[in-house]
Order: structure tokens, then C-alpha cells, then sequence
């Protein structure tokens, strides 16, 4: 089945946001089920790790997604919203998730890791939304591969 670049944007960003749902919301469920005195230091501290995983890899990770979808045929696979790699990575982070859940780390520690990783692919998840509302709704042609150009070297 092939989409458009339009919708592999809108998929990607649906995906990545609704994971980045379902961790945030565990975590949110495992502090105030818990502890409710370490619910609001643990919050914060979820969030401010959510902006700093975003700010140190998410934010690459998803600009580089959105590029390589950018430089796709105008009809790709859907499941070109990721690459290769991003599928072993899935792979893994669920894995992770499963060991972590059942390794006895108590839930209100865990909560700070789900919100940190949730926090970040939500955050970038709006890459790809915007991507897709430009493509969708302004109608701009020029793609997330073409916002970066190579970098030109200047002669000594």
C-alpha cells in the first residue's frame, strides 16, 4: 500500500505522539496511584528530563525522519514513516519497557523514565505534524529535504 508524503508525515506524527501518549500517561497513572507526596517532585522531574532528551536526541532523531521522508518518491510505502532502523529501535524500547515493568524498580521511579521519553515524542511528534500541515493545508512544496542544504565550503 502507498501513501502520499503528506500522510507518511501525518502517520509518523500520529505514531510517535500517541506512544509518547501512552508512556505519559502510565506515568502519570503510576504517581498519583502511589506516593502522592513524590507525585509532584517526580513530575517535574519527568518533564525537565523530557525537555532535555528532546533537546540532546529527539529533536535530531525526528528532523532526520521528517528529511528522509522529504526525499521519498511522491508515493512511498506506509511503512516508509520510519526507517529501517527506527523498526529495530521500536523493537528495542519496547523490550526495555517490558524488562523495566518486571524488573521491581518501584512504579513511581519508573513514572520519571516514561514521562521523560513520553514528553520527548511528543514534543517531537509536532515536527511531522507541522510538515504534514504544510504539505496539506498551505500547500508548500518545498520538503524537510529541502530546508537544509548542503553546506557550501568557502575557499581560504
Amino acid at each position: 500500500m502507498s501513501l502520499s508524503k503528506q500522510w507518511l508525515f501525518l502517520l509518523a506524527g500520529t505514531l510517535w505522539a500517541l506512544a509518547g501518549a501512552v508512556l505519559c500517561t502510565r506515568a502519570y497513572f503510576w504517581l498519583i496511584l502511589d506516593r502522592i507526596s513524590l507525585a509532584l517532585p517526580l513530575g517535574l522531574l519527568g518533564i525537565a528530563l523530557a525537555a532535555l532528551f528532546y533537546a540532546l536526541g529527539f529533536n535530531k532523531i525526528a528532523r532526520k525522519n521528517a528529511a528522509r521522508i522529504g526525499g521519498l518518491p511522491d508515493k512511498a510505502s506506509v511503512f516508509m514513516f520510519t526507517a529501517r532502523r527506527g523498526y529495530i529501535m521500536i523493537a528495542l524500547m519496547m523490550s526495555a519497557g517490558i524488562f523495566l515493568r518486571s524488573s521491581g524498580i518501584p512504579r513511581e521511579f519508573l513514572a520519571v523514565l516514561y514521562a521523560a521519553m513520553g514528553g520527548a515524542l511528543l514534543a517531537a511528534s509536532l515536527q511531522f505534524f507541522v510538515n504534514f500541515w504544510k504539505i496539506a493545508v498551505l500547500k508548500e512544496k518545498h520538503l524537510p529535504s529541502d530546508i537544509n542544504p548542503p553546506k557550501i565550503e568557502r575557499g581560504n
